[in-house]
């Protein structure tokens, strides 16, 4: 089960599973299919192509296309892997703007500095131009909210749910992803309030490593600390580090 299967990181996990080891591969989404003469999101092309191919070679790959914070999305995993079977493996790799509650709440995450104002030179990826960019600290009302939203709250209820519906196989494993991130970023990275929201990821890997392995036969949780990446959502960052920038035209050549 890949909650967040559409692109990035997640999509690399599900295709891993399935193609590389021919798991039955169950993805959670949600993109915006193509409409009239207007185009879907990159996703959706994404989930599309990877059904193609799968079925190509006999292998098991679906998706369910929704928000994954919601009551909703979760019944609809359940009623899939009473068919599917129970889980082996669950990724956790959901990135997204907001989280909608069961009771409304809504809460939008934030990419501020915590603490003290930041101020530099970066690169606009929509402009192309090298400019001064200011970020005003976050409030203590914004690092709640992106935590709420990127923290571990979720994959805990993910683990949870699955728990309690007898869907997490004998030595089931989840796997989380995080990122640090050199020191030129870190005010407004790891020391900010995204930062703020992966250490609560991280807290969380721990206290779910623990539950797990209270089951034994070799279950538990990770938290995997990858690379950053430059992609189509670096867009809605305001202003990505000159740093960042070079590093990915270094590794291009």
């Amino acid at each position: 089960l890949v909650v967040g299967s559409s692109t990035g990181y997640g999509l690399s996990s599900a295709l891993v599973a399935a193609f590389g080891y021919g798991a039955k591969t169950l993805g959670v989404c949600f993109e915006k299919e193509p409409s009239g003469d207007k185009t879907g999101t990159a996703g959706w092309y994404n989930v599309a192509e990877a059904h193609r191919l799968a079925a190509a070679e006999g292998l098991t790959y679906e998706t369910i296309n929704g928000d994954a914070f919601s009551d909703e999305a979760k019944a609809e995993v359940v009623e899939a892997l009473r068919r599917l079977g129970p889980v082996d493996l669950l990724i956790y790799s959901l990135a997204a703007p907001r989280r909608r509650e069961p009771d409304g709440t809504v809460w939008t995450s934030t990419l501020k500095p915590i603490g003290a104002p930041y101020h530099g030179r970066a690169f606009d990826l929509r402009s192309e131009e090298v400019v001064e960019t200011s970020l005003d600290p976050a409030t203590d009302e914004e690092i709640e909210a992106t935590i709420k939203v990127m923290g571990g709250e979720d994959w805990r209820y993910w683990v949870q749910m699955l728990r309690a519906e007898g869907l997490l196989a004998p030595g089931a494993r989840t796997v989380a992803y995080s990122y640090i991130g050199p020191e030129v970023t870190a005010p407004i990275y790891r020391r900010g309030t995204i930062g703020a929201a992966k250490e609560h990821l991280e807290r969380t890997g721990i206290q779910l490593n623990e539950t797990l392995a209270q089951a034994g036969n070799g279950g538990g949780a990770w938290v995997s600390v990858n690379k950053s990446v430059v992609t189509q959502a670096s867009s809605a960052i305001p202003a990505v580090p000159l740093s960042e920038v070079q590093d990915f035209l270094t590794n291009q050549h």
